[in-house]
């Protein structure tokens, strides 16, 4: 007899492709699939705040009178119409998904969060907070009043001259925009958390290897270094979903309308097919094809290890695996690829690998489960207490 309802944790991701819900529950210690939905956007929720030509940060940036009464009108007077509009389909995919949660942890996108991390000489306890906060004041590109602070101390090595600390800060007009959006849907807010720091706790956990994880979206890929289980560093471009569509589009002449459905036909196919005796020619063929979309993210994935570890006390690190997630992570050959160039084991991460499920649907959570990672992360943050 159940005596008590075990209590559920929302998370809820905001992405160029769209709005994506997991709840989890707590059951003897472990968390639970509850429900899941998503639901289709136009938009990342960070344009939003955007003018023409003037964003959040840019408003920020400013020192004028006028440019800082701008900033700061701009922080309350956010279009309801958006607002309306954003709540409304958090409370459709909530009442689709029969959600229970009436709290929940949203991500924050990468380009929306200043990232870094800020090397510190050894300190007593009462001067560090000054000394971090100092430091941070020198790198961030607004000031640190008009700033969501957030910063962690890693653990110290046995013999380090330094604190390393990672730092997340985000606008407070983004804040401010997600706090009246999710009131407005009748959630409150227990937590914004960066998209690299959900991805690390759903698809690395507690694994103290290096380990780079390759979030290929809808709009853009993102590239973290994960190192001691934390997101250490973060690196964007402009490719992504919509680029493979647009590209088999015009090879193949399929109309834009079709082509994601188009696309999981033929991905699909190719990777049943991998290993016949064709599995070689479709190979050369469907790379070849793709070369535009696949090298950026091989150099990218270069430059970001090269930069990492010729940092100072991270010389002798040696990555250990390519982690790839995201609704692009199921592209044809590239965990192959990856792990050939680089001599490193390369996988698509599941993020249900932490997250007990009925086992009737195992195939139709690992189909979409990279698309959906983020959320998963989200909704562990309090069950798994890693942060």
């Amino acid at each position: 007899m159940q005596f008590f309802k075990p209590k559920s944790y929302l998370g809820i991701d905001f992405g160029a492709g769209g709005l994506k819900i997991v709840e989890l529950k707590k059951e003897k210690n472990r968390p639970v699939l509850f429900t899941y939905g998503f639901a289709s956007l136009g938009h990342d929720v960070h344009h939003l705040l955007e003018k023409p030509d003037l964003t959040p940060v840019d408003l920020l940036k400013k020192s004028q009178p006028a440019a800082a009464a701008a900033a700061k009108t701009e922080a309350v007077t956010i279009d309801q119409k958006k607002i309306d509009e954003y709540a409304g389909v958090i409370r459709s995919v909530c009442q689709a998904a029969r959600t229970v949660s009436k709290q929940a942890v949203v991500s924050l996108p990468v380009s929306a969060v200043f990232h870094t991390v800020v090397n510190l000489p050894i300190l007593k306890k009462e001067e560090f907070d000054h000394a971090i906060k100092a430091e941070i004041r020198k790198l961030l590109p607004y000031p640190l009043e008009d700033t969501v602070l957030d910063y962690e101390q890693m653990p110290d090595v046995a013999g380090a001259k330094v604190h390393k600390v990672i730092v997340n800060a985000v606008p407070r007009p983004l804040v401010a925009f997600y706090t009246k959006v999710f009131a407005a849907a009748g959630l409150k807010l227990e937590a914004l958390e960066p998209e690299s720091v959900a991805l690390a706790r759903a698809l690395v956990g507690r694994d103290q290897a290096l380990t780079l994880l390759v979030d290929i979206g809808a709009e853009r890929t993102n590239f973290f270094i994960v190192d001691q289980g934390r997101a250490m560093t973060q690196h964007s471009i402009e490719l992504g979903g919509q680029r493979i569509n647009a590209l088999l589009s015009t090879a193949l002449g399929v109309e834009p309308r079709a082509i994601e459905q188009f696309k999981h036909d033929l991905f699909a196919t190719l990777l049943q097919n991998q290993s016949s005796e064709t599995g070689p020619v479709r190979r050369e063929k469907f790379l070849k094809l793709f070369a535009p979309l696949i090298d950026p993210i091989v150099k990218e994935i270069q430059y970001s290890l090269d930069l990492y570890l010729r940092q100072s006390g991270n010389e002798n690190l040696r990555p250990e695996k390519i982690i790839l997630t995201g609704g692009g992570a199921m592209f044809p050959y590239l965990p192959e690829l990856l792990a050939e160039f680089f001599k490193l084991k390369c996988y698509i991460g599941d993020p249900w690998g932490r997250v007990v499920y009925q086992e009737g649907l195992k195939n139709v959570l690992h189909e979409f489960g990279p698309r959906v990672a983020v959320a998963i992360g989200l909704s562990l943050r309090s069950i798994l207490s890693l942060k």
